[in-house]
C-alpha cells in the first residue's frame, strides 16, 4: 500500500518550490510509447520476482579482429577465423555456418534469422540446417531490425513472440531453448531495462504454454536509430547508456554498434568495445543476474509493457499470426504508424538529439515521406531527417 504520509510530505513540498497546486500538470510527462510515468513512487502494486538470465554473467561481444584475440573471449564473426580457441563465438553470416562444426566444449551461438521479412515466410532448409549444428542456440530472432525501424517497445515484444509462435508451429516446442533474440537497446534509460525485463516475464509465460519454464537467451546491441554522422562523439554517450541499460536489464550477452556509423577504423571498433569493458569493469553490472529489481519505477514501466506486449501478441495471433499479417501489411502498418510518430517527435524537438535537432550542425531537411514507407520494415535513424 502507498504510504500516504510520505506522499503528503513529498507532494507540499513540490508545491512550495513550483509554487502551484496544480503540480501534477506540470510534472506528468508524456511519452511516445505510451507508458503511464507517475512523477513519484513508494510502491509497487505487484513486484516482480527475480527475473534470471541464461548467463551466469552478461558476455562482452566484439567484432572479431585479430589485435583483440588475446583479451576478448566473446567475438563476433562474419567471416571465417582459423584456430579461434576457447572463445564463445556469435556467428553472423550463414554462408559461414555452413563450414563450422563445433566441439562439444566449443561456445557457439547463431545471429542468422530464418525469418525472410520481405516474403513473409521462414526458411526452413536454413533453419533445419542450423539446428543440426552443435551450437548452445541455434537459431535467432531479429527484434533489432524492428526496433531501428521504428517499432515500438510493445511491438518488439508482441513480434518476438509471435515469431517464436511461428517456428513452434513449424519446428516444434523444444526450439524454445534453442532460439536467441537479438534485441537493439534505445536510448531511453529505464525504459529499454524495462523492456528486457518484461521479455523475461512474457517469453516465459508462452512457454509454460507449452508445460516449459524457459527463459530467453537475450543478445543486446545498440541501436541505429538515435546515431548522427554529424556528431559521432554523441553517439558514444547514447551507446553507452544503452549498454548499461542492456547489462542492468539482464541481457546474457551485449554488442556495441560501431559509434562512427557509416565508417569503421581500428581505431573506433576498439573504442567502441571498450565502451563495454569500462560497464562491466569499472562499474562490475554485467554480473547481476536482476540489478533493477524492487526499483518501484522499474517494476512499474516493465508491468505495464509485459501487458501491453502480451496483448497485442493474443492480437496477432486471432488475426492469423505474423506471417500472415506481414502478407496483409499488418505488420509494416503498424510498424510506420509508430516510426512517423516518433520522427515527428523527433521533427518538433519533443525528442531532442543533441547535434541534430538541438545545437544543429546542418540546416538540410527531408520529409516523411522521403524516409518512410507504409508497405516497407526499414530501418531508419532520426537523424536522416537532418543529414
Amino acid at each position: 500500500m502507498p504510504n500516504t504520509e510520505i506522499l503528503t510530505d513529498w507532494e507540499n513540498l513540490v508545491k512550495k518550490q513550483l509554487k502551484t497546486e496544480e503540480i501534477y500538470t506540470i510534472l506528468n510527462k508524456e511519452n511516445v510509447e505510451g507508458i503511464v510515468v507517475k512523477p513519484m513512487y513508494d510502491s509497487v502494486e505487484k513486484p516482480l520476482r527475480n527475473l534470471p538470465k541464461v548467463e551466469e554473467s552478461t558476455h562482452l561481444v566484439a567484432a572479431y579482429h585479430e589485435s583483440l584475440e588475446e583479451d576478448v573471449y566473446a567475438f563476433l564473426l562474419n567471416q571465417n577465423v582459423e584456430d579461434l580457441q576457447e572463445k564463445t563465438l556469435f556467428i553472423n553470416n550463414k554462408d559461414l555456418a555452413e563450414h563450422i562444426s563445433p566441439e562439444d566444449t566449443d561456445q557457439y551461438f547463431s545471429l542468422i534469422d530464418v525469418f525472410d521479412e520481405k516474403l513473409g515466410i521462414i526458411n526452413e532448409q536454413l533453419a533445419k540446417e542450423l539446428l543440426g549444428k552443435n551450437f548452445k542456440r541455434n537459431i535467432c530472432i531479429d527484434i533489432s531490425f524492428h526496433q531501428n525501424a521504428g517499432a515500438s517497445i510493445n511491438q518488439q515484444l508482441a513480434i518476438a513472440l509471435a515469431k517464436t509462435k511461428e517456428l513452434i508451429e513449424l519446428l516444434g516446442e523444444q526450439i524454445l531453448n534453442k532460439v536467441l533474440f537479438r534485441v537493439a537497446v534505445g536510448g531511453n534509460y529505464f525504459f529499454e531495462m524495462a523492456k528486457l525485463r518484461a521479455f523475461k516475464l512474457v517469453f516465459n509465460q508462452l512457454s509454460k504454454e507449452y508445460d516449459t519454464n524457459e527463459i530467453p537467451y537475450i543478445f543486446a546491441e545498440t541501436t541505429w536509430r538515435n546515431k548522427s554522422i554529424t556528431d559521432r562523439e554523441n553517439n558514444l554517450i547514447r551507446s553507452t547508456l544503452e549498454l548499461a541499460s542492456a547489462m542492468i536489464g539482464g541481457a546474457d550477452a551485449v554488442f556495441s554498434n560501431n559509434y562512427l556509423v557509416d565508417k569503421r577504423t581500428e581505431n573506433s571498433e576498439e573504442i567502441s568495445f571498450k565502451q563495454q569493458i569500462v560497464l562491466a569493469y569499472e562499474s562490475i553490472i554485467n554480473v547481476f543476474e536482476d540489478a533493477s529489481n524492487g526499483s518501484y519505477y522499474v517494476e512499474d514501466v516493465t508491468r505495464q509493457i509485459a501487458e501491453e506486449a502480451w496483448s497485442l501478441f493474443v492480437e496477432i495471433e486471432e488475426q492469423g499470426g505474423y506471417l500472415e499479417l506481414l502478407k496483409q501489411g499488418f505488420i509494416q502498418k503498424k510498424i510506420y504508424d509508430h516510426a512517423v510518430e516518433e520522427q515527428k517527435w523527433v521533427e518538433e524537438g519533443k525528442i531532442k538529439l543533441i547535434g541534430v535537432n538541438l545545437y544543429p550542425k546542418l540546416d538540410v531537411k527531408k520529409s516523411i515521406e522521403d524516409l518512410y514507407n507504409e508497405k516497407e520494415i526499414k530501418a531508419v535513424r532520426w537523424a536522416e531527417m537532418f543529414e
